[in-house]
C-alpha cells in the first residue's frame, strides 16, 4: 500500500525507556542537510554499540531500487543523495539482486568510502562457501575491507548449528577480522527472536539487526524477547522491517511513515536501515530522522494498538507462534 498524507505487555524495565534510558539520545552536529547556509538541523547521532562508530538515526538499506536490476541511474542518486544529507551507515547483502545492491553501492564507494560505515551479509552457513562470498562482495563494493560482515537471515536451529560448526561460517567471520579484512561481525534475522537471542549468547557478535515495527509485540515479539538482552550486552543495534514493506500503512492504522520510524527510534537501537524507492523517500526518512522526539509510553502503546487488527500482515517475515 502507497504512503499518504493522512493524518503489551510493557516493555522490560531496563530498556522501556527509550532511547534516552538507554543513553542513547542523539547530539546534534552542525550539518546542512537541505541546501541552506549551516543554520539546518542534521540527524542525530547514536553510539553503534562498542564499535566506536557514531552512527546516524536513519541509515540507508541496500534493498528496494537499490537491489533491482536497471535501476542503476536511480539507485546512484539514492546513494549519493544519503550521504550528502549525512548518512554514515549503509548496509546491504551479498544476496541482494543477486549482487545488484553491492554492485550499485560499490559505484558511488569506489569515491566515497570513508564517509561510511558499510556492512554486508553472508547467507551461506560455511566458512569456504562465505569466504567465496566475501571476495566477491569486496569486489563488488570496490572496496579493500568492510566494517562489519554479518550473518545474514538467521533463523533457525539448524542455521545455528551449521554456523558455529568446526568448518561453519563463524571461522570465515574470524578470519576476516584477523587478517583485518572486516572490522565487526554481525548477526541479523527476522524470523525467530529466541533463535537469535542464542545466538547473541552463544557469541559476542558486535552488532545485531533485527525486525522492529510497531505490529512486533502482537506475535513473537523482538522488543520483548531480544531487545533486552542485546541492550545488555551494548551491541550495535540496528532496526528493520519498520514500514514492512508498505504493509504497515492502512486506514483505521498507520498510516504514514513518520509514526512508523519514530516508534522505532523510541526503543533503545542504535539506527534503522530503510530500503528506499525514490528520492522523495529518502528525504522523507531523514526529515522524520532530523526532527525526531521520542514517543511517550502512551503514545508507544497506541501505535501499537493500531496495528492490532492486522498485525499478521505487518509482521508477515515472522514464524508464528
Amino acid at each position: 500500500m502507497k504512503r499518504t498524507d493522512l493524518s503489551r505487555r510493557n516493555f522490560v524495565r531496563t530498556v522501556i525507556g527509550g532511547a534516552a534510558a538507554a543513553g542513547l539520545a542523539g547530539t546534534l552536529k552542525p550539518l546542512d542537510l537541505f541546501g541552506g547556509d549551516g543554520d539546518a538541523k542534521a540527524m542525530p547521532f547514536r553510539p553503534l554499540g562498542k564499535t566506536g562508530h557514531s552512527v546516524r538515526l536513519f541509515s540507508l538499506g541496500g534493498q528496494a531500487t537499490l537491489e533491482t536490476g536497471g535501476k542503476e541511474e536511480e539507485s546512484l542518486a539514492i546513494i549519493n543523495r544519503g550521504l550528502d544529507l549525512g548518512v554514515n551507515y549503509i548496509d546491504t547483502a551479498a544476496a541482494y539482486g543477486r549482487g545488484v545492491s553491492e554492485k550499485y553501492i560499490g559505484m558511488v564507494m569506489k569515491s566515497r568510502r570513508k564517509e561510511v560505515f558499510l556492512a554486508t551479509k553472508t547467507h551461506n552457513r560455511s566458512y569456504d562457501g562465505s569466504m567465496r562470498l566475501l571476495e566477491q562482495s569486496l569486489a563488488n563494493l570496490q572496496t579493500d575491507h568492510l566494517d562489519a560482515w554479518q550473518l545474514h537471515n538467521v533463523r533457525t536451529q539448524e542455521d545455528l548449528d551449521k554456523i558455529f560448526a568446526k568448518d561453519g561460517a563463524i571461522k570465515a567471520l574470524e578470519k576476516a577480522r584477523d587478517e583485518k579484512i572486516v572490522r565487526f561481525l554481525g548477526i541479523t534475522g527476522h524470523y525467530d527472536p529466541f533463535v537469535l537471542k542464542k545466538g547473541i549468547e552463544q557469541y559476542p557478535f558486535d552488532t545485531i539487526l533485527m525486525a522492529l515495527n510497531a505490529a512486533d509485540k502482537h506475535n513473537k515479539s523482538f522488543i520483548e524477547h531480544l531487545l533486552p538482552t542485546a541492550v545488555e550486552k551494548k551491541m550495535g543495534i540496528i532496526g528493520m522491517k519498520i514500514p514492512a514493506r508498505g504493509r504497515m500503512f492502512r486506514e483505521g492504522g498507520i498510516t504514514n511513515m513518520e509514526p512508523a520510524m519514530r516508534y522505532v527510534l523510541s526503543l533503545p537501537v542504535s539506527t534503522v536501515i530503510v530500503g528506499i524507492s525514490t528520492l522523495d523517500e529518502l528525504e522523507e526518512n531523514i526529515r522524520i530522522a532530523r526532527d525526531f522526539k521520542p514517543m511517550t509510553k502512551e503514545e508507544m502503546a497506541k501505535t501499537e494498538e493500531l496495528t492490532r487488527p492486522y498485525f499478521s500482515d505487518a509482521s508477515w517475515f515472522k514464524s508464528s507462534w
